[in-house]
C-alpha cells in the first residue's frame, strides 16, 4: 500500500469524523428527522390484520364494541404501528472485592562426601579452599499476592414512547422507541429497542424496562460540551495503537 493511499485514507477518515460536530459549530445540534423514520413507517404501513374484525366490531357508535377505540376496549399496544409507554427505573448497586495471597518455600541440599572416592580426587585437582563435599545445593523461594474491587453505583429514571415495530409470529411484539431533548446547545437523545409479550403491559399501556428482551437502552447526547468531554480522534487513535 502506497503513502499516497494512506494519506487518502486518512483524510477521509478525519473528514468523517469532522462531520459529526460540524453539524453544531456554532448553532445547537440538529434533531433526528422523525419523517420517514422506522417508527413513522411502521404507523404508516401497520401490516395485515391479525383477526378479521366483525360489524360490531367496526361500529364505533356502539357502547359496548368491542374494539380499542371504543369505552371499555382494551387500549394496549397489540400491533404493528400502536404506541406504548416504556418506563425506565434503574437504581442498581455492586460492590466487589477479592484477595488473593499465596507463599511457597522449598529447600534441597546434596552432598556426596563419599561417591567412589571421586570427590577426594576432585578436591586434589581443585584450588585451595574449594572442595566437593557439598557437591549440590537448592534453595527456591517465591511469594505471590493481589487484590481487587469494583463498586458501581447507578441511577437513571426515565420514561419514553416506543413504537410496535413488528408482531413475530409468536405473538411477541419487537418495539424502538426514541426520544430528544435539546437544552441550548446540547442534545439529549434517550433510545430503546427490545422485545416484550402483550400480556406484560399493563392497563395503562405501559411496560417496565425489566419486562423487555434484549432489552438495549442508551441514553447519551451530543453538542459542544460532549465534544469537550471527548478526546480528539487522533488521541484515540494512538491510545487503540501504542503499546506503552
Amino acid at each position: 500500500m502506497s503513502h499516497r493511499t494512506l494519506l487518502i485514507g486518512a483524510t477521509a477518515a478525519l473528514t468523517l469524523a469532522a462531520c459529526g460536530r460540524a453539524d453544531h459549530i456554532g448553532k445547537p445540534p440538529s434533531f433526528t428527522p422523525a419523517m420517514n423514520s422506522d417508527e413513522h413507517v411502521a404507523m404508516l404501513d401497520p401490516g395485515l390484520p391479525r383477526t378479521v374484525e366483525t360489524a360490531r366490531d367496526v361500529d364505533g357508535a356502539s357502547l359496548w364494541a368491542a374494539g380499542q377505540r371504543s369505552l371499555l376496549g382494551d387500549r394496549r399496544a397489540i400491533k404493528r404501528g400502536d404506541i406504548l409507554t416504556v418506563v425506565i427505573e434503574i437504581d442498581e448497586e455492586a460492590e466487589i472485592s477479592n484477595s488473593t495471597s499465596r507463599s511457597r518455600n522449598g529447600s534441597e541440599s546434596m552432598s556426596v562426601p563419599h561417591l567412589l572416592g571421586l570427590p577426594q580426587r576432585i578436591d586434589g585437582k581443585l584450588p585451595e579452599g574449594a572442595s566437593m563435599d557439598n557437591a549440590v545445593a537448592l534453595d527456591s523461594s517465591s511469594r505471590s499476592g493481589g487484590d481487587g474491587s469494583v463498586s458501581r453505583r447507578e441511577e437513571l429514571t426515565l420514561r419514553v414512547a416506543a413504537t410496535v415495530m413488528q408482531v413475530l409470529p409468536n405473538g411477541v411484539l419487537a418495539i424502538q422507541g426514541s426520544q430528544e431533548v435539546r437544552v441550548n446547545f446540547e442534545l439529549r437523545e434517550l433510545l430503546v429497542t427490545g422485545y416484550v409479550r402483550p400480556e406484560d403491559i399493563s392497563r395503562q399501556n405501559e411496560i417496565t424496562y425489566d419486562k423487555i428482551a434484549s432489552a438495549r437502552i442508551s441514553y447519551g447526547g451530543r453538542g459542544q460540551i460532549t465534544d469537550v468531554q471527548q478526546p480528539r480522534i487522533g488521541q484515540q487513535v494512538l491510545d487503540a495503537v501504542l503499546p506503552f
